[in-house]
């Protein structure tokens, strides 16, 4: 098996819903975002799958994260843009990414998610996995 991971970042706003502290207040972090991948085997230039293709479906998913209000982005609209939830919707969007028959032909076999750290600061991260 074999894993690649690879590392981008964001910057956006948010309040948790229902918190008592500091954070029920309009706040931002600088978010940085770790997406592992697996794979059983690779292609027969030594590749599981093309480390670019893995940094366009990343980009494109915290694009529409990037400089913006959080809480107003579905699905945060209704539940907390935690960075709980934030691992979680970005591994399922990455996860539903994959599977474009466009990209899925690019891989070599079948490339999973492993996990999705969301990092909210330089010593606090949340990592959602299946």
């Amino acid at each position: 098996m074999y894993k690649l991971t690879i590392i981008s970042d964001f910057a956006a706003a948010h309040n948790l819903r229902g918190y008592e502290g500091e954070c029920e207040n309009l706040h931002g972090h600088n978010w940085k975002v770790e997406v592992t991948v697996e794979s059983k085997g690779l292609n027969n230039i030594g590749l599981a799958v093309d480390y670019k293709i893995l940094k366009k479906i990343l980009k494109e998913i915290l694009d529409n994260l990037d400089h913006k209000y959080l809480n107003d982005i579905m699905p945060f609209n209704k539940e907390n843009p935690s960075s709980e939830n934030i691992a979680r919707y970005i591994y399922r969007e990455f996860e539903k990414m994959l599977l474009n028959p466009t990209v899925s032909t690019l891989q070599n076999g079948v490339v999973n998610v492993a996990s999705v750290k969301v990092w909210e600061s330089d010593n606090a991260a949340a990592t959602y996995y299946e």
